[in-house]
C-alpha cells in the first residue's frame, strides 16, 4: 500500500509539472477509436485506436493480431472477450484497463493477460508468489511535507474470489445475490475476535447507513 500511495503521487506530480493529459488524435479508418463515446461492446466491432500519450497496459499490450485472434471468443464461464477490455476502451485514462471474466480467462486469453502481468507485476508465465506476513520488515521511510499533504484518505481493500463464479465483468445479478448468501452464512459462524454483524446494502436501515 505504501508503494502504490508512492507511486499515484509521483503520477500527480508529474502530471501538474506537465499542465494536464495530453490531446487525442484523430480515429484513422478500418479502426475503433477508443473514448467515453463507447458505450456497448457491440461497437468493438474493430481494432482500437487510442489517443496520443495513453498509457494504459491495454493500450500497450493489445496488438491487432491479438485483437484479431480473440474478438467474438468467450472464457469458459461465457465471458466476451469484448467485456473484458470495455472498460479500456471507454476509459482511456486508465491505468490498466483489463478485467478478466473468469479464472479461466488468464488462460484461454493468455496472450493479452501474460503479456500484462509481465508489465506490470514483472511475472512471467514460470514465476511464483511469495508473501512476507512479518510486519516488522516492512520499509516505509516517513512521506516528505509535500507528500503528506496531499493524503486526504485512505483504506485498505481485501478482494477474494469464489472458484464457481464469474469475476466482476461477467457476473450475473443472480450469482452475485448467491456469492453474497454464502459469504453472509460464513461469516455468521466467525467466532471470537472475529465475531460481527453483517450487514447487507439491501436491507440496510437508513439508520445504519448514517
Amino acid at each position: 500500500m505504501y508503494d502504490g500511495v508512492k507511486a499515484m503521487m509521483a503520477a500527480e506530480l508529474a502530471l501538474i509539472k506537465k499542465g494536464g493529459a495530453p490531446a487525442a488524435a484523430a480515429g484513422a479508418a478500418g479502426t475503433v477509436k477508443a473514448g467515453p463515446h463507447l458505450k456497448d461492446i457491440n461497437q468493438l466491432t474493430g481494432f482500437l485506436e487510442f489517443p496520443a500519450g495513453t498509457t494504459s497496459a491495454l493500450c500497450k499490450s493489445l496488438t491487432k493480431e491479438i485483437w484479431e485472434e480473440y474478438k467474438g471468443k468467450k472464457d469458459k464461464a461465457g465471458v466476451p472477450f469484448e467485456l473484458m477490455i470495455m472498460s479500456g476502451a471507454q476509459n482511456v485514462d486508465s491505468g490498466i484497463g483489463v478485467y478478466a471474466g473468469s479464472h479461466d480467462s488468464y488462460t484461454t486469453f493468455n496472450k493479452l493477460f501474460d503479456k500484462i502481468i509481465l508489465d506490470y507485476h514483472k511475472h512471467d508465465t514460470a514465476a511464483k508468489h511469495v508473501s512476507n506476513m512479518n510486519y516488522k520488515e516492512l520499509v516505509c521511510p516517513p512521506f516528505t511535507e509535500q507528500e503528506a499533504s496531499m493524503i486526504l484518505s485512505t483504506r485498505i481493500r481485501v478482494g477474494r474470489n469464489l472458484a464457481e463464479f464469474p469475476l466482476g465483468p461477467g457476473i450475473s445479478k443472480d450469482q452475485r445475490n448467491k456469492v453474497e448468501t454464502m459469504v453472509s452464512g460464513v461469516l455468521s459462524k466467525f467466532t471470537g475476535e472475529l465475531a460481527g454483524k453483517y450487514y447487507s446494502l439491501k436491507t440496510m436501515s437508513k439508520e445504519d447507513q448514517n
